[in-house]
Parts: structure tokens; sequence; C-alpha cells
């Protein structure tokens, strides 16, 4: 008999019998009870104490791995059973293996292609379907099946069993009553309590069910109870943090796009229980953050803060320029590589970068890095200064869409530097920088969307660094930025101030024309030349306003000039100015897509492209 086991589940059991009402996983509670903090609002529960009750309404092998859509009993609440569905998967025939919580972004599903990729590299994995979606061959449950669950159509041939949360409504997209239970503290017939409590929260009531499931995890004969990591995108950023801060069986987290930016509620109810800062407060295992720079729902502006709460004495951070909400292979890596390191302690990660900012008085600022250059590939350094850093509400649109500066630093004896040309010293500026490392042998898996990807790199990077203008001013730093009309000269490392979502395609964004150093005069046209080895058509975009062109190939330089009126949108308006611009995209396809709500139909330009890529020269503003 396994007395490590037994024994806490024995005593748990007891506490429970102690704390709990009767036939209910949460103690009853009166309004003068209600809890006031993060502490309170989890006292009282315990994941280990119930039975799960689990049932398997699928299995399958697949690749020699062993796949099982379930359910498991997250707990009894104002009399009714709550069940949590989802996939597990784990390699056949291995023992003592890391379990892993995967949990899933707003609108998304509990996919079995996490599960699925994790066994094949050594991991037995919970994707919990929170929501009640789930993507499994021959077993797919969108929103319209959730609602076959809902209304109980079990003679509807698509119904499917899914996650039933009883009672209570923690769904999302859609909520099942209509009310997004997130941001708010709803007191409703369908909330656990009946006054204003966190526990009638969603995310509180979500994070409860991942410690269920991490309790699942452990009592697997074949997963070693003491290796068990959690992580998620987006919504599931911000539960891997509620998960990690609130059970210390987490040895590993890995939230993406979430868990960093939930402190700016106006009730301080919120604040004091389910927003970020308590929970990462509370978190000591080993956590590592994925921040795009341009991400709306796990700012980067917010990482020092949340670095300077965790309690965690080992942490990293990934930050990939230009992107929201997404990512690209050697960013998404980073979760599985930090599983590896501390749960299976088979990879080593260099050091965070040190980035110091020098300001001295007749000079352009200037970075200076430190980091491990061995089997470093590239390091990168980004600033903005279209940050923001005065306490307002976030302007999410600037969020999303401010512009990043590429500059190359350069060693000197020690030390990497690199000045910074900066615009205006009435503008915040904003800077981090990134080392891209060599992976001894390539990584494949399941991305921040499931799908697959395969890198023999990884980027880790510095903690953003933040001035203000009164702080600029005061150094006396000098600008040396002017407005310019050459938006791009296509030289050297031109490609780090453009992203891709797709890097194996050709197609590139940009923000430069957000940037004021590019702002055009409002009857400036836009001009670039473009060369294809074969004839194409191919598609220019501002904003979801798109144009048309044919190369005739030849390798002929082609030239084109475009007015913003050129630029029409889904439902063939034109762009009216220049005045706000963006995104400047160049691809073989883009859909233009209507506003929501719309019966207008996706409008695509070009076509699968043909031959090599094309190449770009003197893309500018150029005026009458």
């Amino acid at each position: 008999m396994n007395l490590k086991l037994v024994f806490p589940i024995l005593f748990s059991s007891f506490l429970y019998s102690l704390n709990a009402t009767p036939g209910e996983s949460l103690p009853s509670l009166e309004k003068k009870n209600a809890p006031k903090n993060i502490s309170e609002m989890w006292q009282g529960f315990d994941p280990r104490a119930e039975p799960l009750e689990t049932e398997i309404l699928k299995e399958w092998t697949q690749d020699g791995v062993a796949l099982q859509i379930l359910r498991y009993r997250i707990g009894v609440f104002k009399g009714k059973k709550a069940w949590m569905a989802g996939v597990y998967g784990f390699p056949e025939g291995e023992n003592q293996l890391p379990g892993l919580l995967q949990i899933h972004g707003g609108g998304q599903y509990a996919d079995y292609k996490a599960p699925l990729t994790n066994a094949k590299r050594g991991y037995a994995t919970l994707s919990i379907a929170w929501a009640g979606r789930i993507s499994a061959p021959e077993y797919r449950v969108s929103p319209s099946e959730v609602k076959l669950f809902w209304d109980g159509k079990t003679k509807d041939s698509k119904y499917k069993i899914t996650t039933d949360w009883g009672a209570l409504d923690a769904y999302h997209a859609p909520s099942r009553y209509g009310k997004d239970a997130f941001p708010s503290i709803p007191v409703e017939q369908w909330s656990l309590d009946s006054f204003e409590s966190p526990r009638n929260n969603s995310w509180f009531l979500i994070a409860l069910a991942a410690r269920r499931g991490l309790t699942f995890l452990e009592r697997q004969p074949i997963v070693d109870s003491e290796k068990l990591g959690v992580y998620g995108h987006s919504m599931g950023g911000k539960l891997t943090v509620l998960t990690a801060g609130s059970d210390k069986r987490v040895k590993a987290a890995a939230p993406s796009c979430g868990g960093i930016s939930d402190r700016y509620s106006t009730n301080p109810l919120h604040l004091a229980s389910v927003s970020d800062p308590p929970s990462l407060k509370q978190i000591t295992c080993p956590i590592v953050f994925l921040s795009p720079s341009n991400d709306f729902h796990g700012r980067i502006n917010d990482l020092p803060t949340a670095v300077s709460e965790i309690k965690a004495s080992e942490w990293r951070i990934s930050c990939s320029p230009h992107h929201n909400h997404q990512d690209t292979p050697e960013f998404e890596v980073i979760t599985q590589l930090w599983m590896d390191r501390y749960l299976k302690n088979s990879f080593s990660f260099p050091r965070t970068p040190k980035l110091n900012l020098n300001l001295t008085k007749g000079k352009k600022p200037e970075v200076a890095l430190g980091f491990d250059e061995s089997n470093m590939l590239s390091v990168d350094v980004y600033y903005t200064q279209q940050g923001q850093i005065d306490g307002k509400k976030d302007n999410s649109s600037n969020t999303k869409n401010r512009f990043w500066h590429h500059v190359k630093p350069l060693k000197r004896k020690n030390d990497w530097t690199a000045e910074l040309p900066v615009f205006s010293l009435n503008s915040p500026l904003w800077v981090y920088a990134n080392v891209t490392y060599e992976l001894s042998k390539e990584i494949s898996g399941a991305g921040y969307y499931y799908g697959d990807y395969t890198t023999k790199s990884f980027t880790i990077s510095s903690l953003l660094k933040m001035i203000s203008p009164s702080e600029l001013k005061q150094s006396k730093v000098i600008t040396s930025m002017q407005p310019l009309k050459v938006i791009e000269d296509f030289k050297d490392d031109w490609k780090k101030e453009w992203f891709t979502y797709k890097p194996q395609k050709w197609g590139l964004r940009t923000h430069k024309i957000y940037s004021p150093v590019w702002k055009p005069s409002p009857n400036d046209k836009l001009y670039v030349e473009i060369r294809s080895s074969s004839a194409n058509k191919m598609a220019v975009s501002i904003d979801g306003f798109g144009s048309e062109i044919k190369l005739p190939g030849s390798n002929i330089w082609k030239e084109f000039q475009f007015p913003a009126s050129a630029f029409t949108n889904a439902q063939f308006s034109s762009l009216k100015s220049w005045e706000g611009i963006k995104e400047l995209r160049f691809d073989d396809v883009i859909d233009l897509r209507p506003p929501k709500g719309s019966k207008v139909k996706n409008r695509r330009l070009g076509t699968t492209w043909n031959g090599d890529e094309p190449e770009f020269r003197n893309l500018r503003w150029v005026g009458h």
C-alpha cells in the first residue's frame, strides 16, 4: 500500500467532513461571512475529498497513444452534481509519467491534439472542456452540440455528453444563461451564493474544476503524482495562474497570453479574489510567461509587476515581437521545454537576459545586454514609443497595433550594446531584448490553437524596461529619428520589423504605417515595386481594406501606386483616408471579412502563389 498517497486522501476527507455542508462540495455561507479575499474564497474546499466518479465516454488508440473522452465529478453545488468533460491521453506501456493539465481559452475546445502530441513526448495529459466544447475524432462538441446537451435532446443524431455545470453556469461563448460571469460577480438564481461572493464568479468555479483535474491526474497509476504541470492559452492562461496559485501540487506552470493583466477591475472584491495579483502572489512553482508584445489579454507592460509579485525563484518570459494572441513555433515551444525542465529534468534553460538602459546627456539612449551565449543564434532589441505608462485605462487598439523598432546589438568586450534612435521625448520609451537559441534536436507539439509545429530553436526575453517622457526629458538624451517617407528598404534585417503567423508562407505584415515616423500626408499614395518569377495575382491590404494586383512574372519589376480609395472592404466601400491606419499586409491570398452580423460574405483577393516568393523594393509614400 502506498501510504504517501492514502494518508493525504484520508486526512483531507476528514477535513472535508468537518468543513463542508453535508452533500455539498463547498461550505454554506451567510452573507455576513461572504469571502472578502482569495484565502477566504478557497476556505473549506479540498480538491481530494470527494470521489471522482470518472466515466469514459469514448476511447481509442492512435500512434501508440491511448486516448479517452471522459468526465469526472467536479463536485456537488446546490444539490446537483457538476461534471467536467475532457480528453485524456498517455503513451501506451509507460509508467511514472509527468502529468499535464491543459486549459483551453475562450471560444476554444478541449482538443485531442494536445494529449496526443504530449504523449509522444512522454507525458500524460488531461485537456479539460470547461466551456463544454470538445474536438476529437468522431466526438465533436461545438456550441450547437453544447446547446443540444443543455436542452437534453438525446435523440438528436449530433447529441454528445459533455461538461455539465449542474445548478451553476461557468460556460462561455456562449454562457448558458446569457450573462458573462467572468468580469462580474453576479447574484443570480444560477450562482452559488445568494449574495455578492467571489464563489459566484466563473474564474473561481473553473479553477476549482481544474484543481479536481489535478486530482484525476495524480490518481492515475501511470502518473507520478509529484510531477504535475499546468498550462493554457488566453483565458486558459489566466486559469493556469489561478490554478497554480491555489494548488501546491502544481510543480510547473506556463500561462500564455493571460494571467498577468486582470488588475484593473473597479470592483474591490474582484481585485481581492479572482483577479490575477492575488493568485500570482501565491505562486511558488517555476513559471514561464508567454506574452506577445502586442497581446490584448496578457499585456507585456504588466510583466515586470507580475514577476515582482510571484514567489517563484525560477521564472522566464518569452515575448514575440508584433504578435497579438498568436505565435510562431520558436515561442510556442517554450511551454514544452519548461515542462521538460521541471517535470523531467531533461532540459536546461539559459538565464533570463539582463537589459540595462543608459540615458546619457547629449547621446542616444543605449541598451547594454548580458545573456548566456552558448548555442545562441541571434540577439535582437525591440523598442517602441507607442506604449502607455500613464496609468490610464488600456487603449486596446494601440496595444494591438503599436510598432516595435528593431536594432541589432553589437558585442563590445563583455557586453552587447545598441543605440536606440528615438523620435520624440514627449512619448514613453519601452524596450526589451530577445535571445534565440538552437535546440539540440527538433521538437514538435501542438501550439496555441492546436496546430502542429516543429522547431529547432527557442526564444527567451528580457523584462521590458519602461521610461516615461519626464525621465527622457530630464536625461537630456537626443532625438535622432525624423519623419520618413521611405517605409521599407528591404535590406539586411528588414523582416524583423514585419511579422507573420504562418512562417511557412511568404506573406508579411507590419505596423510601421501606424507609427508617427511614417505618417502619410492626406494626398499621398502608397508606392511599391514588386517582381516575381512567375505570373501571379496577389493582395495588398490595410486594416481590412484590400486591393488585388497582377504581376507579369519573368522577374520584371512592376510599379504600383495606391491612393487610399484603391483599398476597398468586403462590401466594396473605399478606404476614405490614411488617417488612423494601422497594419499593412502583402500576401498571396487575403480574405476581407464584413462586420459581425452582416449578411455579406467574405471577399477573397489573390490566388494560390506560383513559383518563388516575390521580391519588393522602394516601399514609400509619394505625393502628387
